[in-house]
């Protein structure tokens, strides 16, 4: 045959066996795609179930009886409170009635902490029992109310400070002597969501100076206002002779002013500058110039009397600033509480007011120095919350008031201690009570579903030593569901890569 003919044959043939992959090709889509046509027409689809509705369960709507962030507590009963016999119920309870003015004129909305508006229930009681017999001021108690012992989570105890009100020599004038400036509030000192006329401004929290009409900026801490940055304003209420005594009566929130003609100024927390408060004993502490267990007001103030420079520079450590602002009170009265009412020497206590409510009774049981600074005088005594500090922080924190004076303030310069706290709660919140109308939770599924899905591989138990198997044996009428172990997936086969031989180049013929 041809060469030509010959190659036409080859061509034809070759295009023949094309064309046939081709509808083979064509016929096996169109097959494939039927199929998926009929798969779809046939498919049984599973009927979609309704979803269950969530299950009303009614103790996660409940609030829970009883809870004070941070906190852990105890219910007891009368019999162990230690030392509650032995205390004047009498006196307590005059201070408890004083807080109960307070209490039985709110007329807002509760408060939202653990006791909330439970005390009006003791106070409308308190307003018609003008006690006179102690017995029945401590029945009282007992009646109304219900021990627990709180402290704060992981703590055994409680802490106490002690607190006063200072009485300082002064001046209306700034004199040579007389040249530290007690100033009041300034008004371009701002808070958010007060007014800047509002009386007694919180003690925690952000505090701005307002310029102009929009702009706010942190305000002056200690040291800028020691150094002038608000003098000559006509902010000056008196004038003081000595840079400490101004910073203890802001530490302690109040003091007593005498005046050269035997008159008496009476000065009361009005507002801070927004700087969180900083302890100048701890710092004397941690700079090993004070032992810790000599720490005291009065050492304080010595080593400050004795190095001038370095209390200035301790001052400003704590650049915390107090303000002030004029009471009306007499010579007999004692210092109004941030309650607003006269607090009671030996009877009121500053708490923490982000989780304690104004006038619950506290049982404070321990020892203190009260007699000297080495004393272990037995201290078991009813306090009422009437009054908060910027330094007082957490569940079973209390500072004791002691009344004003050089005396008092000795007392409670030296007051570090942990204490016992015992919490007095109205009835109407007593935890026991609240907790019986919680439904019970569902008695845990796992014995229903150790026998549905049980767990056992008898290959495998039987390998296993008798001290295992002894370990798992349930005892008497209890249940155990044992579960294998999710098995692992076979590990992925290292694959090592084939080395091919290496050639060797063939010498190529040069082109010509």
């Amino acid at each position: 045959m041809a060469p030509e003919a010959r190659l036409k044959l080859v061509f034809r043939n070759g295009v023949t066996a094309l064309c046939a992959g081709a509808v083979a090709l064509l016929s096996f889509s169109l097959g494939a795609e039927a199929a998926r046509r009929h798969y779809r027409s046939h498919q049984h689809h599973v009927p979609e179930v309704a979803a269950l509705p969530p299950r009303a369960l009614p103790y996660p709507q409940l609030p829970l009886p009883f809870e004070i962030p941070g906190a852990q507590y105890l219910p007891l009963v009368w019999a162990d409170v230690k030392g509650w016999s032995d205390d004047d119920h009498l006196a307590a309870y005059k201070t408890f009635r004083a807080s109960c003015r307070s209490i039985n004129a709110q007329t807002g909305a509760a408060e939202s902490k653990a006791l909330g508006a439970s005390l009006s229930e003791p106070c409308r009681a308190a307003k018609t029992l003008d006690l006179t017999d102690d017995a029945k001021a401590k029945t009282f108690f007992e009646d109304n109310f219900s021990p627990l012992r709180i402290s704060r989570l992981g703590e055994p105890d409680g802490f106490v400070t002690g607190y006063y009100e200072p009485v300082l020599d002064g001046s209306r004038t700034q004199t040579d002597i007389y040249n530290v400036p007690v100033y009041r509030r300034p008004s371009n000192l701002f808070v958010r969501g007060y007014n800047q006329a509002s009386v007694s401004l919180p003690n925690k929290g952000a505090v701005y100076r307002k310029i102009g009409r929009r702009k706010l900026v942190p305000y002056y801490d200690r040291g800028e206002i020691e150094d002038g940055k608000i003098a000559g304003r006509g902010l000056e209420i008196a004038w003081l002779k000595d840079p400490t005594d101004l910073l203890f009566a802001q530490i302690q929130g109040s003091a007593r002013i005498k005046f050269d003609d035997g008159a008496t100024l009476r000065l009361n927390y009005d507002s801070y500058n927004g700087y969180p408060y900083t302890a100048v004993g701890r710092i004397l502490i941690e700079r090993g110039i004070i032992p810790k267990e000599e720490m005291s007001m009065q050492k304080i103030r010595e080593w400050m009397a004795q190095n001038p420079d370095g209390a200035k520079e301790l001052r400003r450590q704590n650049r915390s600033y107090i303000f002030f602002r004029e009471v009306n009170l007499s010579d007999k009265d004692e210092a109004v509480g941030a309650q607003g009412i006269p607090l009671t020497a030996g009877r009121s206590i500053a708490v923490d007011k982000s989780l304690h409510v104004y006038g619950t009774p506290f049982f404070i049981e321990g020892e203190l120095p009260i007699d000297s600074e080495r004393a272990k005088t037995p201290f078991h005594r009813l306090m009422i919350a009437q009054d908060t500090g910027s330094a007082i922080i957490g569940p079973a924190r209390a500072d004791l008031y002691f009344g004003a004076g050089q005396d008092a303030g000795r007392v409670s310069g030296r007051l570090r201690h942990a204490m016992h706290f015992v919490m007095l709660v109205p009835k109407s919140l007593d935890p026991g009570v609240r907790a019986a109308r919680l439904p019970v939770p569902d008695p845990r599924p796992s014995e229903k579903i150790a026998k549905l899905f049980p767990q056992t591989d008898p290959v495998k138990d039987s390998a296993k030593p008798a001290a295992a198997a002894a370990a798992v044996t349930p005892g008497k009428g209890e249940t155990v569901a044992v579960a294998n172990p999710i098995p692992l997936p076979a590990p992925r086969p290292v694959i090592e890569p084939v080395r091919e031989p290496r050639r060797h180049p063939k010498s190529r013929p040069h082109q010509q």
